[in-house]
């Protein structure tokens, strides 16, 4: 089982498991039986991930990592809601996980469905609405700052929900002010497989 590690000593597993996956060495680590086994009754992961559902974004895979290693949560643009919030406070309160990462993509179809919405005025129906309308302060804020690209706006938008998840949970940012846990934003290039960090952090 994983003992406990810093926020840094996770982005930095994380980060190399990325590097194997990106020069087509992953190891496929903790993916046997006797790991299965193992988690019967427990789990003990070293990082929760909020990334967009899209199908190419496969946390577990891109991080090259196994069972009990994320705990991963996925809504289309990694958007936050009730339910997510209590996930996530979940992860800290009660996993005590060290580093939460929010993780969005390039060409991510929902934050080009939100800018669609704002340059046109046309909003979608029913619950892509909904989707939509958690998104458009990111893409109203890169608006604001001249820019106008889906993948600058991919990287605001996985900032700016960072920032957000603090303002929304006081358990998480009082985990964050204990130094117990950290939140950072990533950018996933699907051309190159990596994942870059977006957000000023302390893990660097």
């Amino acid at each position: 089982m994983t003992t406990s590690i810093s926020p840094a000593q996770a982005w930095q597993r994380l980060l190399e498991g990325n590097a194997r996956f990106v020069s087509g060495e992953a190891q496929h680590p903790n993916q046997s039986a006797s790991r299965r086994s193992d988690l019967m009754n427990t789990q003990n992961p070293f990082a929760v991930i909020l990334g967009c559902s899209d199908s190419r974004l496969a946390a577990e895979i891109i991080f090259d990592l196994g069972l009990g290693d994320a705990f991963v949560v996925r809504t289309a643009g990694h958007v936050l809601d009730h339910a997510v919030l209590g996930s996530l406070e979940y992860s800290v309160s009660v996993l005590n996980v060290p580093l939460i990462v929010v993780l969005g993509h390039d060409n991510c179809g929902a934050v080009t469905a939100t800018k669609d919405a704002v340059e046109t005025g046309e909003m979608p129906q029913r619950f892509i609405r909904d989707l939509v309308e958690r998104i458009t302060p990111s893409v109203l804020a890169s608006l604001r700052d001249g820019r106008t690209e889906i993948n600058d706006m991919v990287v605001d938008h996985a900032r700016l929900t960072a920032e957000r998840l603090l303002e929304s949970s006081p358990v998480i940012a009082a985990a964050v002010h204990d130094s117990a846990t950290a939140v950072v934003g990533v950018a996933y290039r699907l051309a190159e497989g990596r994942a870059q960090l977006v957000t000023d952090s302390v893990l660097l």
